[in-house]
């Protein structure tokens, strides 16, 4: 793979574990399928390409046929020096920056709190997130309008990342689809993924484990899931309150 100078430097300065998988891969095959990530142990393939180009280095998408002869995405080296011209790396390294002050006007809106799990979150974990993925809608013209972004954990982040991937929206595009699903606006959502569900998530901590110590215990005498069991109990209360 003929490399311009500066461009291999750039490559090599990468120590990002994700974006350094990404780009081995494709300096080794000419390109990094959502394949090769799954089978190194990245789900979220956009996600590790973002990786990528917020550190300045281009990328192009590109579909190919993975090895059960289906179609997949792929990842190319994009054109360094006409990237370098357009202007497109300023753009790119300012966004980490950006990204900040975004965290900053979501959490003096919201409070350090995940928008998909409601749960109270140190700072530190809570990361800034596309509300309409931004595969499907893009960046908004105003990158610190709230509206358009959301807080998520660790674990949020890569349940939405993996969601959306697999929902049938991922390649129809459509953000119509989006604004109205749980993983956009959780506060007001008629489906999951274009699934027709409902879903609640709880998280158990610190003296709380103890509750769901207890309730795991009796799912597991009566043989049921902790979540049919938890069911059970809400359609309990309903019939006896």
């Amino acid at each position: 793979m003929n490399i311009p100078k500066d461009f291999k430097e750039k490559l090599d300065s990468v120590t990002n574990k994700r974006a350094r998988f990404v780009i081995d891969t494709i300096l080794e095959k000419g390109y990094c399928s959502t394949e090769d990530l799954r089978n190194g142990g990245y789900e979220h393939a956009p996600r590790a390409a973002r990786d990528v180009r917020e550190l300045e280095i281009p990328l192009e998408t590109i579909h190919i046929k993975n090895s059960s002869g289906k179609t997949i995405a792929a990842y190319k080296l994009g054109n360094w020096e006409q990237a370098k011209n357009s202007n497109i790396l300023a753009k790119t390294s300012g966004r980490t920056q950006l990204s900040e002050k975004l965290k900053i006007a979501l959490i003096a809106r919201y409070g350090c709190k995940c928008n998909l799990y409601g749960e109270i979150y140190p700072e530190r974990l809570l990361q800034p997130d596309h509300r309409i993925p931004y595969e499907i809608g893009g960046d908004p013209d105003d990158m610190l309008n709230t509206d358009y972004f959301m807080l998520l954990s660790p674990s949020a982040n890569r349940d939405k990342s993996w969601a959306c991937e697999h929902c049938s929206n991922w390649k129809v595009k459509n953000k119509n689809v989006c604004q109205s699903c749980y993983y956009a606006f959780p506060e007001h959502y008629t489906h999951i993924a274009d699934a027709v569900e409902r879903k609640i998530d709880l998280i158990f901590k610190e003296d709380e484990i103890n509750l769901y110590e207890e309730i795991l215990k009796q799912a597991n005498t009566e043989n049921i899931s902790i979540q049919q069991f938890t069911k059970r109990m809400l359609e309990y209360y309903k019939n006896h309150r």
